[in-house]
């Protein structure tokens, strides 16, 4: 019996050691982590909320939106909401804006930019581009087209009105809800993943925006 009981605090003190070993381990993880900036791996307390109203849009930004809704009139059958995008933000920020033209109210969604406008993953925007195949963010104006369903779910399809983002209809940049797009994974890494230029938003926002950003309406997308 005495053997056994030896035995069995043996197994207890190798468990021990082993949970010991453990939290070391996970303190240098940490540590490490913290030091080399790697934020994916930290988790936050706190999840940054996927929506915010009452914002504001910078008022350059928003100059030059309206300018765009009254350059394309002719292309943009409805203008009682505007979408605007502020790739000048951090991806971890609301930066896809509503605006109501009719009294003026704001609510901001998270949108990720593409992975060829941020190829370190920064979670900034660096540069925007119209080539195919650049898997990049374009500025300019957009038209909201036709609802879909497609590889990512429910999707709508966006047809680039400048020479900045003519491209945008044969690029397939659409607007879809992405897992990678979440409060969630800003809270884990600090920022979102990266669509492939298509402005990719949470999958819980996507029916609202689907619904108030509908076909005939602007999309304008620049930095502030």
């Amino acid at each position: 019996m005495s053997s056994e009981l030896h035995a069995g605090s043996g197994v207890i003190r190798r468990l021990r050691l082993r949970e010991l070993t453990a939290l070391e381990y996970s303190r240098r993880v940490f540590l490490g982590t913290a030091l080399t900036g790697l934020a994916c791996t930290l988790v936050r307390p706190a999840f940054p909320r996927a929506a915010v109203t009452g914002g504001r849009v910078p008022a350059g930004l928003l100059q030059r939106a309206l300018a765009a809704l009254e350059q394309h009139r002719d292309r943009i059958a409805l203008r009682d909401v505007v979408g605007i995008a502020d790739f000048s933000l951090p991806s971890s920020t609301p930066r896809f804006h509503l605006l109501s033209v009719v009294d003026g109210s704001v609510t901001s969604y998270l949108v990720a930019h593409g992975r060829g406008s941020d190829p370190a993953h920064t979670g900034w925007l660096e540069r925007f581009s119209n080539q195919p195949h650049s898997y990049a963010t374009s500025s300019g104006a957009y038209r909201t087209d036709s609802h879909y369903v497609g590889g990512h779910g429910p999707s709508m399809r966006l047809d680039g009105l400048d020479v900045t983002n003519s491209n945008a209809a044969s690029r397939a940049i659409v607007v879809h809800g992405a897992w990678y797009v979440s409060a969630q994974m800003i809270s884990r890494c600090g920022m979102l993943g990266r669509s492939e230029g298509c402005f990719a938003v949470d999958p819980s926002s996507l029916d609202e925006i689907l619904l108030r950003l509908g076909p005939g309406r602007l999309i304008y997308a620049d930095r502030a």
